[in-house]
């Protein structure tokens, strides 16, 4: 059927010597490369309302989030390798996968027709070759999980180079359309992130049931709008395990950051490499409205953080679909050459900080700390700034509870108090430690328990369950002097609290509060 589309997709005038805007100077690695693309719904979030939100007519059809799939993989030598065209009519099933071969036809015919290029200019880069070959057999082997996030409103194969490159050197590559919460048209909000942030978590998912998926070691590439998502995404999922960020929104977005009362520096406390456009004056920052208040990624101190600035490319150019398909006058003080050898800079950056940071690759962190010209980047095109983590543990309720463990549970208000000191907005609320502490009394850890429950004391000093539960830990420790103590305590809060009452009348019958 792809054939018969591009061959249709391609009735354009033709003109001989065309030369494409984007040049890729990376050789592939050692693996062929497949591309799977697989139709497939997430279940468990709507995408359709009940109504249709253009047209206002009852909605038609499955309203689940449909989730097209792009799969790049380690794949053994065989077949014709794909053209870009074949790419782009992927276009027409991002959100309908019944769609007709001229339905298919017309949308990628449309999404190419922007960038004031010449149809024979299109028509040229549609025909150009690719690597990946189509539903090639897979190599044998688990190889670390890629998660790639493209940017606002995005194709999935926006970065399909870059895809490829890092499939040809041992990785499983996974992207999907950037869309919207309920449209095709992703929303500048908390909301559209999160939309985006769960179809990272859905691929995550669904690499568990791919034999080449090795999901303990799981990366998240995000070109702008998608490096803002992919940093919201490992806040969420401990399971993420470094982030690449293309210009990434998480630079720009601090209220959004912010707003979400979750993205902090502790929770993100991963490798991040982040590749910067050109620097821009701060007047330009201001006047595009971008928010400048505080910079995310300095306050990154738990975390290796790799800064690479590409002096010759804007903010699109970290993007190969959109150097491809840029009118000439787009490239006025760098020509497409000398962005299309940054871009490819770009790729071999991002390849060896995944090596460094999956596969555990000395010398992909070498790369990363050495001066450029060492590898042989042209002077002046690319700066690196590498800052290794200085924050010590992160302040996390999985990291307060590891020190904790390692110093002793006496030492718990102390370990929590210097938490506090990392990061003010660090809090365990009163419920929070007496859920910990119970938790600890169920695997019969009853010291530990007691431990914690009096850091809840000690931090809530006005709330009468505290002392209960403090009492309860005492009398379950056979600690019968203690367990009094703080029932009583409980009790004066609380004249109310009926079982600090019922325990202190089995437990001291002739106390004061028993005496009639």
């Amino acid at each position: 059927m792809y054939k018969f589309l591009f061959a249709v997709t391609l009735a354009l005038t033709s003109l001989s010597g065309t030369a494409s805007n984007f040049t890729f100077s990376v050789q592939p690695g050692p693996h062929a490369v497949g591309l799977r693309v697989v139709h497939q719904y997430d279940y468990s979030r709507a995408y359709k309302g009940a109504f249709d939100i253009v047209t206002g007519e009852p909605t038609q059809g499955e309203r689940a989030r449909p989730v097209q799939t792009l799969i790049w993989y380690p794949a053994q030598a065989s077949g014709k390798p794909m053209t870009y065209g074949e790419y782009v009519l992927l276009v027409g099933t991002e959100e309908r996968f019944d769609r007709t071969p001229e339905e298919i036809s017309r949308a990628a015919k449309e999404s190419t027709g922007f960038g004031g290029m010449t149809p024979a200019q299109v028509e040229h880069e549609w025909k150009l070759p690719m690597w990946a070959v189509r539903d090639a057999k897979p190599l044998a082997g688990a190889y670390p999980v890629v998660i790639y996030a493209p940017s606002f409103s995005a194709r999935a194969y926006e970065n399909a180079d870059l895809c490829e490159y890092l499939a040809s050197q041992g990785y499983l590559v996974l992207a999907s359309p950037d869309m919207g919460p309920h449209g095709r048209g992703m929303t500048p909000d908390l909301e559209g992130i999160e939309a985006q942030v769960g179809d990272i978590e859905f691929l995550i998912g669904y690499a568990r049931s791919m034999p080449q998926a090795d999901v303990s070691r799981i990366a998240v590439v995000g070109f702008s709008w998608g490096g803002i998502s992919n940093v919201f995404a490992a806040a969420r999922d401990s399971r993420i395990t470094a982030l690449v960020c293309l210009d990434g929104s998480i630079r720009y977005q601090a209220k959004l950051v912010k707003d979400s009362g979750y993205v902090t520096p502790g929770r993100v406390a991963i490798p991040l490499l982040f590749l910067a456009q050109q620097p821009r004056e701060i007047e330009d920052l201001i006047d595009s409205k971008v928010d400048v208040s505080e910079s995310f990624l300095r306050r990154m101190t738990f975390s290796d953080v790799y800064r690479v600035t590409m002096s010759a490319m804007s903010h699109r150019d970290f993007s190969s679909l959109m150097i491809r398909f840029a009118a000439p006058e787009r490239f006025k003080e760098f020509s497409a050459a000398e962005v299309s050898q940054a871009h490819s800079w770009m790729v071999r950056y991002v390849h060896q900080f995944l090596n460094a940071y999956t596969k555990s690759d000395p010398s992909g962190k070498a790369f990363l700390q050495d001066p450029p010209t060492n590898h042989g980047v042209p002077s002046r095109m690319l700066s690196v700034e590498a800052r290794p983590a200085s924050g010590g543990w992160p302040p996390t309720r999985g990291a307060l509870a590891a020190e904790i463990s390692r110093r002793g549970f006496e030492h718990s208000l102390d370990v929590y108090n210097e938490a506090r000191k990392k990061d003010s907005s660090f809090l365990l609320s009163e419920i929070a430690v007496n859920s910990w502490g119970y938790d600890l009394l169920g695997r019969a850890m009853t010291k530990e328990a007691i431990e914690i429950f009096k850091m809840n004391v000690t931090l809530y000093p006005d709330a009468f369950n505290t002392y209960d539960s403090l009492g309860e830990a005492y009398e379950r420790a056979g600690d019968k002097e203690n367990a009094i103590k703080n029932y009583r305590r409980s009790v004066a809060l609380n004249p109310k609290n009926d079982n600090a009452v019922v325990r202190l009348q089995k437990l001291d019958p002739n106390g004061p509060e028993n005496r009639k």
